[in-house]
Order: structure tokens, then sequence, then C-alpha cells
């Protein structure tokens, strides 16, 4: 017995455990799988809808579609014909066209009128909470409705061509539903009463989450009221700019409805080439089409987000 160790305790040697034991005692434990799913079960039952949803109503019709695409009409036989006839015809380059002059100046226009509507509502006066509401009213009307209730604006005989006759603009009424500028021009800007709405709730957002105190620093500095827009609340709204500018960029690229009730297949646009052709009967070639369509969306979302990049590299 060791000289410091008490008299009354006796070191004794563990009992043996055989290995039937061991084996039981291992078998009994929870494993790694088992082990997270009792810990996060509820995270698992809250996302799982999420995820049948995503993976049954957008990855299985996206996988199906490109698959269509890739195979010739009423056989299983793999080839690049339902491209060449899509790419190879008028409307479909018309559709293209329509549909990224429609992106551009609408989305522009969009994020334009955003900016100052968020900029005039982020400001503290009376009614503030009134004006806001006025201003997501379009939010609930029904795109349908929305593209009929433009028909009274930009119709030949529309409030459009009433004011530009007052103002002494056009001397006779202009048919604005025709392909070209003009019909891109009307879409444009009756996607932009129904969609602005969303553009302001995002850019509002993010200018109520600058702190003030940037303000008081630039106004202390001497900054002018335009200093203060173009050096602090540009920049520092650059991330909300971004999520607006690329989530109405992807929805514009998929305009429909609008299109649709204001001009038919007179303006045809990349949605409704592939809905008329998938009237028609044409399935593979609307699969074609629309895994270009597809396409142009990654496209832009992928150059747009390398750009932002490479500029806060730059800023950096």
């Amino acid at each position: 017995m060791a000289k410091n160790q008490p008299a009354d305790r006796v070191l004794t040697a563990p009992a043996p455990v055989d290995a039937a034991t061991l084996r039981a005692r291992v078998d009994r434990r929870p494993g790694a799988a088992q082990r997270w799913i009792g810990q996060y079960w509820l995270d698992v039952a809250l996302v799982l809808p999420l995820v049948l949803y995503i993976l049954f109503f957008m990855l299985v019709p996206v996988v199906q579609s490109i698959y269509l695409s890739f195979v010739r009409e009423g056989t299983r036989e793999l080839t690049l014909a339902n491209y060449d006839d899509v790419i190879n015809r008028s409307q479909f380059k018309d559709a293209v066209v329509n549909t990224l002059g429609i992106t551009i100046m609408g989305v522009s226009m969009e994020m334009v009128a955003g900016i100052i509507i968020a900029l005039m509502l982020a400001r503290g006066f009376r009614g503030r909470g009134l004006f806001r509401s006025i201003v997501l009213i379009p939010l609930g009307v029904p795109t349908l409705v929305a593209g009929a209730a433009m028909l009274y604006f930009v119709g030949f005989n529309g409030y459009l061509n009433e004011i530009l006759r007052d103002l002494k603009i056009i001397d006779v009424p202009v048919y604005w539903q025709q392909s070209g500028i003009r019909g891109m021009f009307v879409i444009a800007l009756s996607d932009l009463w129904k969609t602005t709405p969303l553009v302001v709730l995002i850019l509002l957002a993010g200018l109520e989450a600058i702190p003030g105190d940037v303000y008081e620093a630039a106004g202390i500095d001497g900054a002018t009221g335009w200093q203060k827009f173009w050096h602090h609340t540009i920049p520092l709204l650059m991330p909300s700019i971004t999520m607006a500018l690329i989530l109405r960029a992807i929805d514009a690229f998929r305009i429909f409805d609008i299109a649709i009730v204001l001009a038919g297949q007179t303006i045809p646009v990349m949605s409704s080439f592939v809905y008329f052709d998938y009237r028609a009967g044409s399935t593979n070639t609307a699969a074609a089409a629309a895994v270009i369509l597809l396409l142009m969306i990654m496209v832009f979302v992928l150059a747009y987000f390398l750009l932002v990049a490479r500029r806060t590299e730059a800023d950096r």
C-alpha cells in the first residue's frame, strides 16, 4: 500500500466485461443520424414541405423539360433538331428581342421610380402610413386585372394618347400595341405599375437600415444633399438595389400575363412563345424554347453577380 494512501481505501480492478455485454451496449447507442434527427426534428419538419415543393414542382419539371428538348417528337431519339427549329423561326427572334427590351426598359424605370418613392416614404411626415398603404395597392391586384385596366391607359382611345395630345406632343392617336419599341414600352410601362411596389418595399427596408449617424457626420463635414445621396445612400443601399434588380430582372424575363392581355401574339415574348408553341402541340420545341429562356436568366444572374463581386473587390 502506498505511503500516503488512506488505510480504508482499497484499490480494486474493474470487473471484466465480456464481449456479448460490450456488443449489446454498442448496439443500444444511437447512431449519428439518429442523434441528429432527435436534435433537429422540428427544423426538419418545418423545412421538409419546402424541400418537397422545390423538388416536385420546380426541379422535376425543369429536368423533364431539358430532357424533352433533346428528344425528337414522338420518339426517344436524342437530337438537336428542336433547338434548330426554334432558333430558325423569325417569331423566336422577335420574342428574344422583345423580352430583352422589355426587361431593360422595365427594370430601369422600376429602379428609378422605386428609389424616388422609397426616398419619399423614408422621410417622416404626417400620413406616411396611409401613403405607404396606397403605394402597396398594386401588389394586391391580379396581373390579368392590371393588364386589362392598363388597356384603358395605353389603348388607341386611352388616357396616354389623350395626355400626349393635350401636351401637343402628337396630333393623332398612336396605336401602341404593335411590335417594336412602342410595344415594348407599353408592356414595360404596364408592368411598372404592377411591380414597382415590390421594389419600393426592398429599397425602403434598406433605407431604414442605414444609421442616421452617417448623415449627421456627413452634414458636419459640409456634404450637400446630393453628396449625401450619391456618396452615402447609394453605396449603403447597394445590397438592397442588387436584390431588387435581380428579383425584378428574373421576373421580367418571365413576363407573360400582361403581354398576352395587351398584345396577344402581336408582341411575342419568350414566355408567350413557349405557351403558344405548347398549345399548338409542339411539346418538344416548346421545351427547347423554355430551356433557352432558362439559360438567358442564368446568364444574366451570373453576369450580374460577377460584376457586383468585381466591383466589391475593387472597392476594398
